[in-house]
């Protein structure tokens, strides 16, 4: 997952390891975060009542699910800029801090890569509260619209007594992509290929038998959570329904083939589900926009609950249910988040009918249960809890249903040809830019609205901006001038500032400040560019050490987002050059206020120390910044270029020194080199390439469009350095320049052929880019060749191989060289066994089965367990063959004694495989033949 390492392997043996564990803890909770473990929750135990109100998974077992590889079930994952959360199983900063009102809050932080964003995510424990506060702050550091997903997913365990709580208004849940509906809670057709009628409850984790997901179709209700019916107790979570829309259960399922994914996952802990919230969007995927130099900020809340069942309502102070129990009986409950005395009012079409004030906590609930003599209607009820003061804590008032329609289920995009209008065209590429399509492309609807209408002022500056985003400049460049071009044709002052922003910026890049200036000067003259804009003119006023009017814009783009962490960063660097070091130290401490992990202000602080002779602080400063980044070289990179996009390539050479690991780490160095050239340090660069260029090459992946420049000034200063070219191409092929990644591979290989990975990629881009398919081979026996030691490279030659259609046989014979390689990948040892098979070799086959234990992993459902099938159904056709009945009767039998960490086969498959297995076997047997006829529902 670029530019994300990816791990494809997990080991069976268990070790102790010591993580980092951070507790919060107060009266009533106990919460242990993992800042190794990408911040997440892994603990959350309610003490009044002994219960873990979120999964406990006691070992880390991680299993290849997630999107870089290893990813591990319980606790409270975080998953943002998308889902699965690419860096779930990454370190994150993190930091304890105590507030003035007796809570402390333990923050975690990630500075990502795959988008340039930032997220620091504060848990808060209250003095005598039940709840964890959750305070999330996003900001978006790049000058682009990025696109972004946040779903926190709490898992919960679950048995036949666990059900999940969803609001009273939600009657209807989507699948990912609003690809399928159903109506809930009770299903009543079919869902994930599930049969569910005449109607079944699938908020019950029983009753769903297959890996499931779904998505609440809207709600007007603040809440979603799950109840333990036999312990009394459940997890809540609430967040303001209109910014959190989202509301998802998710389960492997109570079948076979969920309850060995659960056998994956821990030792001893069993099932769950996930109960998932997603904020600013409701599905998955669903993202949002966060524009260039936008904060968010926002808060959620987790709590257990406990002794009133499935809740009607619920805030962050209090949960009701109010219920019919009997044919003439009402119930009543409530629980509270704090010790207070709450009053508790029941009406029935506006007339009061239970009024009581009582004393209520976390320790004590309340639960009251009136007979209805009066055939009171549930529907007219209205219920409401209160504080000592009268404030309203929640209320209730049942939701009747109309028969609402079951929504339809979403339409994937139309092929540009078929679109009528640019309109859609634009529509349809921009939704496929802000929901990362795979497959579809949106510049394929870009470039037929340009081809219907060449001026189209919306589709030139997506175009435009797609190749600006991606570091094409030159090619961006004539997009924008014609959209602003025709945008201004009838009037200079235009309604929207967006294509003179992206011009101005793209400009910028190249470094033509004057013009670029003028454009993003002009951009402010619309309220939704201002921020932006005024931060790089005072970028552009810093390169030209103009401190004053640095200062100025800096502050009106501070004006118009306080939070904006860069334009901080700026005014405070403003401050020190023109030697109001007090005011800047001030400054700094503010930003921190903010965010302490805005370490680019931090080691400003550190800057203006120095200046004032103070080494004690100054080194305090740099200290703190080592803990807090821990070594992290894509931060460390990250806020040196806020020092060198100000045109301060010494400060960013000083801070980037001052991570220990910049000496062996290739990028970092590549930087130091080119800021020296930028300083006129010509042989101190040339140094600096060249301890890059002796850096292993592994693991390095380029995304920032800043990564190009300084590449590319290697190369020059450095012709013979293919890692350079590596690089380059690796970038490239990644934002999807598939003609600029092959040239810089090939360039990369005909300077030094024996690099096994330049020379894979490179047979990739031709297979799969450039329909070379004969070259494509050529790379990868090269790339095996170059390393023999590469399992990887041998696993996607055989599969190229077997694309060439190259006999079983040859194929087994060059695996079987390799014997030792094939062991070191699941999916390449059972492509071993399958070789085995086609070539009859049945008994060898079972043999290598049964001496590996797999692990499933995406993309290979289904193969072992087929593969097991499968060769008892050609031993127990052997054996008829040989009239050997009872040979053949066992081994039709062990076709069902698939190990429990294997996956299972799909259904219709194995029910197939089994019934000609079947027949084969017992064809001669009449007292057998009923038995076949039950095949398929003895293995359903």
């Amino acid at each position: 997952m670029y530019p994300h390492a990816v791990i494809d392997k997990v080991f069976d043996e268990k070790e102790d390891r010591e993580w980092i564990g951070l507790f919060l803890e107060n009266e009533y909770l106990k919460i242990m975060i993992l800042p190794e473990l990408g911040g997440r929750i892994q603990m959350a135990y309610d003490k009044t009542n002994d219960y873990h109100f979120v999964y406990y998974n006691r070992v880390i077992k991680p299993a290849l699910v997630g999107l870089a590889g290893p990813w591990i079930s319980g606790g409270i994952e975080f998953n943002w800029p998308q889902h699965h959360r690419p860096s779930t199983f990454e370190a994150t900063d993190f930091s304890i801090a105590e507030n003035k009102d007796g809570s402390k809050t333990i923050w975690v932080n990630e500075y990502e890569k795959m988008f340039g964003t930032k997220c620091a995510l504060g848990f808060t424990l209250y003095p005598g509260v039940a709840y964890i506060e959750l305070h999330a702050q996003l900001y978006n550091r790049t000058p682009f619209p990025q696109t972004f997903l946040w779903w926190a997913n709490p898992a919960v365990a679950v048995d036949e007594h666990y059900q999940s709580v969803f609001p009273p208004d939600v009657h209807a849940v989507f699948d990912h992509g609003k690809r399928d509906v159903s109506s809930f809670p009770i299903a009543t057709g079919t869902y994930y290929k599930v049969d569910y009628s005449p109607g079944t409850d699938i908020s019950r984790y029983t009753n769903i038998p297959v890996p499931t997901s779904y998505m609440a179709v809207n709600s007007a209700f603040n809440f979603v959570g799950g109840y333990h019916h036999q312990r009394k107790a459940g997890l809540m979570h609430i967040a303001n329904h209109h910014i959190s829309p989202g509301k998802k259960q998710w389960t492997w399922g109570c079948g076979d083939f969920g309850k060995a994914w659960d056998r994956q996952l821990t030792d001893e802990d069993g099932p769950y589900f996930e109960l998932m919230c997603g904020m600013y969007t409701d599905n998955q995927p669903d993202f949002g926009w966060i524009m260039p130099n936008e904060a968010r900020d926002f808060k959620q809340y987790f709590m257990p609950y406990k002794n009133i069942g499935y809740v009607k309502n619920a805030s962050i102070s209090a949960m009701i249910n109010v219920e019919g129990v009997a044919d003439n009986e009402i119930q009543v409950s409530v629980y509270v988040t704090r010790a207070q005395t709450v009053q508790i009012v029941l009406k029935h079409k506006g007339a009061e009918v239970l009024k009581d004030v009582v004393a209520l906590s976390p320790l004590t609930t309340y639960s009251r249960t009136l007979t209805n003599e009066e055939k009171i209607e549930l529907n007219h009820l209205y219920a409401a809890v209160l504080d000592e003061q009268g404030t309203l804590l929640i209320d209730y008032k049942p939701v009747t249903r109309q028969g609402e329609p079951i929504p339809d289920p979403a339409k994937p995009v139309d092929d540009p040809a078929e679109i009528a209008s640019n309109e859609e065209l634009f529509l349809a590429g921009l939704h496929l830019e802000q929901y990362r399509h795979a497959t579809y492309a949106p510049l394929d609807y870009y470039q037929e609205a340009l081809r219907r209408d060449p001026s189209d002022i919306r589709c030139n500056n997506a175009v435009g901006l797609w190749y600006l985003r991606r570091g094409q400049f030159e090619v961006a460049a004539p997009y924008f001038k014609i959209a602003v071009e025709k945008l201004v044709k009838h009037n200079p002052n235009p309604h929207d500032g967006e294509p003179l922003f992206n011009l101005g910026l793209c400009l910028k890049y190249q470094e033509q400040y004057d013009e670029a200036f003028s454009y993003l000067y002009k951009s402010t003259w619309n309220a939704a560019m201002q921020d932006k804009a005024y931060l790089y003119l005072a970028y552009i006023s810093a390169i030209r050490c103009d401190w004053k009017q640095t200062l100025e814009l800096s502050e009106q783009s501070i004006l118009k987002n306080y939070n904006g962490l860069r334009a901080r960063h700026l005014k405070a660097i403003a401050l020190r050059k023109l030697n109001r070091i007090a005011d800047a130290i001030s400054y700094c401490y503010s930003t921190l206020e903010i965010d302490s992990f805005d370490f680019a202000s931090r080691f400003e602080l550190a800057q203006c120390y120095k200046i004032l002779g103070d080494n004690l602080d100054m080194n305090k400063a740099i200290q703190q910044l080592q803990q807090l980044m821990q070594g992290r070289h894509y931060t460390f990179i990250e806020m040196a270029l806020q020092y060198a996009e100000a045109g301060l390539y010494q400060e960013a050479q000083d801070l980037l020194a001052i991570n220990p690991g910049t000496a062996t780490e290739p990028l970092s160095l590549y930087y130091q080199a080119y800021w020296s050239s930028k300083l006129g340090h010509h042989d101190k660069a040339v140094e600096w390439f060249h301890k890059a260029y002796k850096q292993s090459p592994d693991c390095v992946f380029p995304n920032r469009i800043e990564d190009i420049k300084v590449l590319q000034h290697a190369v020059t200063l450095h012709p013979s350095d293919h890692k350079a070219l590596y690089y380059l191409g690796n970038y490239f092929y990644a934002k999807r320049l598939y003609e600029q990644a092959i040239e810089c591979w090939e360039q990369s290989v005909a300077q030094n052929n024996t690099h096994a990975t330049a020379l894979r990629n490179l047979g990739i881009a031709y297979y799969n880019k450039a329909d070379q398919k004969s070259k494509a081979l050529q790379m990868f026996e090269k790339a095996f060749a170059a390393d023999r030691s590469d399992s990887r490279v041998l696993f996607e030659l055989d599969q190229l191989y077997k694309r060439f259609n190259r006999s079983p046989q040859e194929r087994l014979s060059i695996l079987s060289q390799y014997f030792p390689l094939v062991q070191d990948r699941d999916d390449l040892y059972i492509e071993y066994v399958s070789l085995h098979s086609v070539t009859g070799q049945f008994e060898k086959a079972k043999e290598l089965l049964a001496a590996r234990n797999f692990h499933p992993w995406e993309g290979g459902e289904g193969k072992t367990s087929g593969q097991h099938v499968l060769i008892h159904v050609e031993l127990a056709k052997n054996a008829l063959s040989k009239n050997d009945l009872e040979l053949g009767k066992h081994c039709y039998n062990q076709r069902k004694l698939i190990l429990p960490t294997w996956e299972r086969v799909k259904y219709m498959e194995l029910r197939r495989m089994i019934f000609r297995t079947g027949w084969a076997v017992y064809t001669n047997k009449k007292a057998m033949k009923m038995r076949l006829k039950n095949i398929g529902g003895q293995h359903q």
